[in-house]
């Protein structure tokens, strides 16, 4: 082989393996940094990762906010109306949180599927819902009405 064709091959090779190594050392340190969103129907069904950091949106259950009379420990349960999954929040819940009203919370599930939320976000307006949050309530709606044309045929 010609010698400045051997030096470009390892020029090549040594840029190659370099930058290869570079992006799977940022990808694993960034790795602890995602925050997946889980609907409250795939967490039920056990798709969620237990003790890593998630995140799960829906509406908030009418009657289901239970405020801690000695602390600021709240429970409250999120529904995309096919499942309900139990959080547990301590600290001081944005304005705009309410029963009825669309919310994230991101934290860690535990063993018995209970979101230990770090942090809870709300709709700002009466117009918005999150985006992962409308997607997932749509998707369970069109589950649910697959769901209901399956029964009727059957019928």
């Amino acid at each position: 082989m010609h010698p400045v064709r051997k030096q470009r091959l390892y020029l090549v090779l040594f840029l190659v393996f370099f930058s290869t190594a570079a992006v799977g050392l940022v990808a694993y340190a960034l790795r602890g940094n995602i925050n997946l969103f889980y609907p409250p129907v795939e967490v039920a069904e056990g798709l969620a990762p237990v003790g890593q950091t998630i995140r799960v949106g829906g509406m908030v259950v009418d009657g289901s906010v239970q405020r801690s009379s000695d602390s600021l420990e709240v429970r409250f349960e999120v529904t995309d109306y096919e499942a309900v999954v139990p959080v547990v929040y301590t600290g001081i819940l944005p304005d705009l949180f309410g029963e009825g009203q669309g919310a994230v919370a991101s934290g860690k599930l535990d063993e018995n599927g209970v979101l230990q939320a770090a942090e809870v976000l709300a709709k700002h307006d009466e117009n918005y819902m999150p985006p992962e949050v409308a997607e997932a309530l749509e998707a369970s709606k069109a589950r649910m009405a697959g769901q209901a044309a399956k029964q009727e045929y059957a019928q």
